[in-house]
């Protein structure tokens, strides 16, 4: 990678990093903070349908404007657009305030992650784009594990005035803090990030060539993202109820998982640029639909641990691979639009998914969101297997 192109992406990298302190721990205690305020579960899957909800709609102008106006000014309204979400939780103690909340969030992440998803493209070469797309997954995956520590130590904080214990550990005081990041994150992008929109003459109004591999892509990552999105509402509250135990103690369980998204993505997203961006896909694909299944039988956090860790190497395998290969089916003027079609399929799936699975949760119990998650994937894998054909790797072109 030459050196003019190192410098965007670590720009991008660290901003990222900073921006994304909150994004685990805010999935780990909206659940919980719902129910402390009496939301219901429904309510508490429209708190994640509804930040998806925006980004379905919006994740496609975002991407014309990307390739319109440039990736710069996208980004940094996102990072803004977080400094301002994550300020306004600080203050909310309803239901109806979380989800006004997560669709301003799903407004920033729509400007933020287009662009960003863009900028990589732009500045990493074919033979690089796994690798790339695997830093920016792992610097936003070691500032979600930076966040939880920190987020934890405020949650906890405690101050002695003369024999006297205070606690100061709040909600408030947690995302006051990461709001206070985010804002940095701006800062910083704002003083370092060039703009790295490929130079044309004149527009290019070409359109994405709907190929049978792009088309085949984008269904699946329809489904599968309704589908893994069935049990996010559901996981933290099940796994409380089974095991028995509290969110901090939870949290440990996961944490194996984090650290192999927080080191493992860039390596592996070098398979993808070595062998292949397929095998990668339905390794990921497979591991998720076997988890899936063994999560309601799981008798111990030890169990958890490994069965996550397990499934996040593959998922950190497969995930580089799939948006690398958004870039390989389009064209370099029109990888706004491509990632922004790509990232409305995802969250048209997660849209629906937490509705779906918090209806299967109520209705049939608590295991069938897991059970039908990995039948999904299941067939997915198959289809992929069956139907996709993509371009051979860089590597063996002739």
């Amino acid at each position: 990678m030459e050196a003019n192109s190192r410098v965007p992406l670590s720009i991008l990298r660290r901003t990222i990093f900073l921006v994304s302190m909150p994004f685990f721990i805010l999935g780990l205690l909206l659940p919980i903070y719902g129910k402390q305020i009496g939301a219901s579960v429904v309510e508490i899957g429209i708190f994640f349908s509804a930040f998806s909800l925006m980004t379905v709609i919006l994740r496609p102008l975002v991407g014309w404007g990307v390739d319109r106006f440039g990736r710069r000014g996208f980004f940094l309204a996102g990072l803004g657009g977080y400094a301002v979400s994550m300020t306004a939780f600080a203050f909310i103690d309803q239901a109806m305030g979380i989800v006004l909340a997560r669709i301003f969030q799903g407004i920033s992440s729509s400007l933020l992650w287009i662009s960003a998803s863009a900028i990589t493209a732009d500045k990493a070469g074919e033979e690089e784009r796994g690798s790339a797309f695997g830093k920016i997954v792992q610097a936003s995956s070691q500032g979600s594990i930076v966040g939880v520590f920190l987020g934890f130590i405020l949650l906890n904080a405690r101050i002695s005035i003369n024999g006297q214990e205070t606690i100061l550990g709040s909600w408030m005081l947690l995302f006051l803090v990461y709001g206070a990041i985010s804002l940095y994150a701006l800062f910083l992008g704002l003083h370092r990030l060039p703009e790295t929109k490929p130079v044309v003459h004149e527009l290019d109004t070409t359109r994405i060539r709907w190929s049978q591999p792009w088309v085949l892509l984008l269904l699946v990552t329809l489904v599968t993202g309704a589908s893994a999105a069935m049990i996010s509402p559901i996981l933290i509250i099940f796994l409380q109820e089974s095991l028995d135990v509290g969110v901090e103690t939870l949290s440990w369980a996961f944490l194996p998982s984090g650290l192999v998204w927080a080191f493992l993505p860039a390596q592996l997203g070098k398979l993808a640029d070595r062998f292949g961006r397929k095998p990668m896909m339905l390794i990921g694909l497979v591991s998720a639909a076997i988890s899936s299944f063994i999560i309601p039988a799981l008798g111990s956090l030890v169990a958890l641990a490994i069965l996550w860790a397990f499934q996040a190497a593959c998922y950190a395998a497969g995930d580089p691979a799939e948006q690398a290969l958004v870039s390989d089916l389009t064209g370099k003027n029109q990888r706004g639009r491509a990632y922004g079609l790509y990232a409305m399929f995802a969250d048209l799936g997660a849209t629906i998914g937490p509705l779906g699975g918090a209806w299967l949760y109520q209705t049939y119990g608590a295991a069938i969101p897991f059970y039908a998650n990995g039948i999904i994937l299941g067939v997915c894998a198959l289809v992929l297997l069956i139907f996709l054909r993509i371009p051979l790797p860089p590597g063996e072109r002739r």
